[in-house]
């Protein structure tokens, strides 16, 4: 079935279109309008109503109609497309995903595995002192002497006192404790990247996306719980495992946000499809394969005419990111309270971190499994339908994915809002990254906070973000907020942050012995701020992205917005290394760290969503196959 696209009637349905389509489209464009406007009396309304901007918005057709079944499909666009509605078990799927791997983000990457990576390379054989090279570091069971570091530290932090960093030999160089976290980091985010690329084709066309989940979801959990067995003898391995991991866990998402993508397309169909005045909260299904939204009669969903009402697929898709996000964030909660457990039962040493890392892992690999069971195939169109040719085989896939990241970038250049958004997304997930392993790094150095206490500030996290996930829809719908400026929000409260950690440069402050960080508690309420705007954040763009991604091009696009968010991350922790290198203190960071969290404010306000909107929608139809043939058509 061609795709369709329909151009808003009013002139301020939207407020600038850069380019108009050229004169074949538009009249394609108004001929199809009519197969898809009926309004909701179920009556053919004008060419003019606008439509949803996706080849999955399938009108209904007159057997379904009168049929009145909620269970119906149409028939396939291509060989192997389901085209069956959303039900509630393939929902249900989704979320316990979201159950299963978040907890390898929030609990894994966000505190254990940094400390634990730490902790394996100064109990090596070759740790020693910085400043005292006859000196090991293995004395403390995490490598640090605490009394020592309190008693270095003034009330303001910034003591010229001898630090009490550790270094090893890595494969000839004297490399610090602390970067070794850091270049494993670097390294794991490089090859995220480059897997992620290569398997895009395969994920947006074909069957092979949940095979691939699946994949990636059971190899990155063993290699977390390959994390008991690694001794600081062999510590590399834990780099090793980690670099899985994180490759692992960042493919993984990027399948299942282009399955939420489809999700929520497939749930606005049933949502429009729906009687005049019933609520989707108020339906009740009948079973686990009965259609999460069930279809009576079809309606039209115009775009809004105001830029500050959302359209009802992004109201839709940021709910089910939201919840899904919400839901991870749970399962992290009770994570860390057994962490904090298993630490404290077992004494906090180097196999107490291995045995949490272990736990993750498992946890991650147990809920994989349902999910697997419940999520659908939905499976793409093959890349050589409609051309006459064979299927390609797997070389032909990974070719075609490096082909077509650069054709994404290509065409990701006329989408304006879409290289504003990714310069914005850019630098947000680059100070969500950097500020996480600054403030880990800064608590445990220079407030000298033991591994429990730290997972104390995870949980806190864990907990704020729940509330704000479940929430921030609320406020910004409370306060008439659209999506980019309940961003902006987000980003002006996390810039509390570092300024408040600059404080303890203000001598008034400093003389008061706290606040500005200078008292291990204060790490608690910034943590409660963070996980806040993180919740924000992390339901948010991902929502808003994709309204502004052309449709049927989800995987591919949203490899792009993974390298952007991944391979940003290189260069905040680099640049706060460097910092903390040049002048023996982490404090001088918080600087950098309010420019780099203030920088993406202007370009996020100058996002337009219902203009992205419509150019990812001509784009989208322009680059489909059919359309030559269509044109040829209408000449005819």
């Amino acid at each position: 079935m061609p795709k369709v696209v329909t151009k808003p009637s009013t002139a301020d349905s939207i407020p600038s279109v850069p380019r108009k389509p050229h004169h074949a489209h538009h009249r394609r464009l108004q001929r199809q309008s009519s197969k898809w406007s009926v309004n909701s009396a179920g009556e053919a309304d004008d060419e003019r109503t606008p439509s949803p901007p996706d080849s999955r918005m399938r009108p209904i057709s007159q057997d379904e109609q009168s049929s009145g079944s909620s269970t119906s499909s149409s028939a396939a666009a291509y060989p192997g497309e389901d085209s069956r509605p959303t039900s509630r078990k393939e929902l249900l799927g989704f979320y316990t995903y979201s159950f299963a791997a978040e907890v390898f983000v929030v609990c894994g990457l966000g505190a254990f595995i940094p400390i634990t990576l730490e902790d394996l390379a100064r109990a090596s054989p070759t740790a020693v002192r910085a400043d005292d090279h006859s000196k090991a570091c293995n004395s403390h069971p995490h490598g640090i002497d605490l009394y020592d570091l309190r008693d270095a530290r003034t009330v303001s932090g910034t003591s010229k006192a001898p630090s009490k960093q550790c270094v090893f030999n890595l494969f000839g160089a004297e490399v610090n404790t602390a970067s070794f976290a850091m270049y494993t980091f670097s390294i794991s985010v490089l090859l995220q990247a480059l897997v992620v690329v290569t398997m895009s084709g395969a994920a947006d066309h074909g069957r092979y996306r949940k095979a691939l989940l699946v994949t990636f979801a059971l190899t990155g959990s063993i290699a977390t719980m390959l994390f008991l067995p690694v001794t600081p003898a062999v510590y590399w391995l834990g780099s090793l495992w980690a670099m899985v991991g994180n490759v692992c866990i960042g493919a993984s998402f990027v399948l299942l946000n282009s399955g939420e993508v489809r999700t929520s397309y497939e749930s606005w169909a049933g949502h429009g499809q729906q009687r005049s005045g019933e609520h989707n909260s108020d339906r009740h299904v009948a079973d686990d394969t009965t259609p999460l939204l069930q279809a009576a009669e079809q309606t039209a969903t115009p775009y809004p005419l105001s830029a500050a009402t959302p359209s009802p697929q992004m109201q839709l898709s940021t709910k089910i990111s939201s919840y899904g996000v919400g839901i991870g964030y749970i399962a992290s909660i009770m994570v860390q309270f057994l962490s904090v457990f298993i630490l404290r039962t077992t004494g906090g040493s180097l196999f107490s971190l291995r045995l949490v890392l272990f736990t993750i892992g498992l946890w991650w690999l147990s809920f994989m499994i349902p999910a697997a069971i419940w999520l659908r195939p939905r499976p793409g169109p093959p890349l050589a339908f409609g051309h006459g040719a064979k299927k390609l085989s797997w070389s032909g896939y990974i070719a075609y994915s490096w082909v077509n990241l650069g054709k994404t970038m290509a065409r990701a250049r006329r989408l304006k809002d879409v290289l504003l958004f990714l310069g914005a997304w850019f630098l947000v997930s680059d100070a969500i990254a950097t500020v996480s392993g600054t403030a880990i790094l800064f608590a445990k150095t220079t407030l000298g906070m033991e591994s429990s206490a730290l997972a104390l500030i995870n949980v806190m996290v864990t907990l704020s973000g729940i509330a704000g996930a479940f929430t921030w829809s609320k406020v910004s719908r409370m306060m008439q907020l659209t999506s980019s400026q309940t961003i902006l929000t987000c980003i002006c409260l996390f810039e509390l942050i570092p300024l408040y950690g600059l404080l303890g440069y203000v001598p008034a402050v400093q003389r008061l012995g706290c606040f500005g960080l200078q008292q291990q508690w204060e790490m608690y309420p910034l943590g409660a701020v963070y996980g806040l705007v993180l919740g924000g954040l992390s339901s948010y763009c991902r929502s808003l992205y994709g309204e502004l991604i052309p449709p049927g091009s989800e995987a591919a696009f949203y490899a792009l917005y993974a390298i952007t968010d991944k391979g940003s991350s290189v260069f905040g922790p680099a640049i706060v290394g460097a910092i903390t290198d040049a002048t023996g203190e982490i404090r001088p960071a918080f600087f950098f760290l309010a420019i780099l969290v203030g920088l993406p404010i202007p370009l996020m306000y100058y996002v337009n969503v219902d203009r992205g909107r419509w150019d990812a929608a001509v784009l989208a139809e322009e680059s489909a196959p059919h359309v030559v043939e269509e044109e040829e058509q209408a000449e005819e």
